[in-house]
């Protein structure tokens, strides 16, 4: 049994839904459903029945998601505890493109100062994995932005914005002091591939369905506004940098905060990660 099959069964044991378990894992269905019918194959078991109604466990299915959990913690703490003892641990750190932000810099500085033989790893992710692949295991601990599906994901929230709308400068709505959401109905948005997260799709929608260009990262939403004059919403915060010409920002009066939250994976030993997180609260009070 590999360990990345374990990982696998284990989502779709959590879940109870291949597309979701495929989702929360950035991979297509029919691979997933192959790894695990090879894993039942191999351990000579039905693992989970199928059926219109859905996905359940059987008897040995349950039994092994809890060996399974208990197997993928002890090889997590074994990575970390070999690594420390070899002198080359690491942290991988998932970014969601907010890197100008200025708390970012202080706890880079503070963490390396902190911790100078650790081998610190950066993954900058796009807008279209608000857990900065957290989910898939490609990294420790992920430092973005709420709401998403935070099943067996643990959330410190680190900072709350408020948010704005980006319009073309000679939108009309531009010279406004502030809007209301239901002001921008009507109007095409930018919008999220299929199969983003619903939750963080709906929040960056205003809370229902919308019309546009899919974007997946920030300079292509600017650049969609830019282009296309249609809007989207943006954290103010995240405007550490200049808008490129021609655009504006309009706060929102009626749009609930943004979270900046430092997430991770639930029950996850590896003792970076709570340093990482307690210097990142205390970087974002500042």
């Amino acid at each position: 049994m590999e360990l990345r099959t374990l990982r696998y069964f284990v989502a779709v044991a959590e879940e109870l839904h291949f597309g979701r378990a495929a989702t929360r894992l950035h991979m297509s269905q029919p691979p997933l459903s192959r790894a695990i019918k090879r894993l039942e194959a191999g351990l000579g078991a039905l693992l989970l029945t199928r059926s219109p109604a859905g996905v359940a466990l059987t008897p040995a299915g349950t039994v092994l998601l809890e060996e399974a959990r208990a197997l993928l913690e002890r090889a997590d703490r074994a990575r970390v505890r070999v690594g420390s003892a070899a002198g080359t641990a690491a942290l991988t750190i998932g970014i969601l493109g907010e890197g100008t932000d200025p708390a970012v810099g202080r706890l880079a500085a503070a963490y390396r100062r902190d911790h100078p033989g650790i081998d610190i790893r950066i993954r900058d992710t796009d807008l279209t994995d608000p857990t900065c692949g957290l989910r898939a295991g490609l990294v420790d601990v992920a430092l973005t932005r709420a709401p998403f599906d935070g099943t067996a994901l643990t959330a410190r929230t680190l900072r709350t914005d408020p948010v704005g709308v980006v319009l073309r400068a000679d939108d009309p709505l531009a010279r406004r002091d502030g809007l209301r959401l239901a002001e921008l109905d009507g109007r095409r948005w930018f919008r999220f591939p299929q199969g983003t997260d619903p939750a963080w799709q709906s929040y960056w929608n205003g809370g229902r369905p919308r019309r546009g260009p899919v974007v997946r990262a920030v300079q292509e939403c600017l650049q969609t506004v830019l282009w296309n004059g249609t809007l989207g919403l943006t954290p103010l915060a995240a405007l550490g940098h200049d808008l490129p010409p021609g655009l504006a920002v309009v706060p929102l009066v009626d749009m609930a905060p943004s979270r900046v939250v430092a997430v991770w994976n639930e029950g996850d030993p590896n003792p970076l990660i709570r340093s990482f997180v307690q210097a990142a609260t205390a970087s974002y009070r500042r």
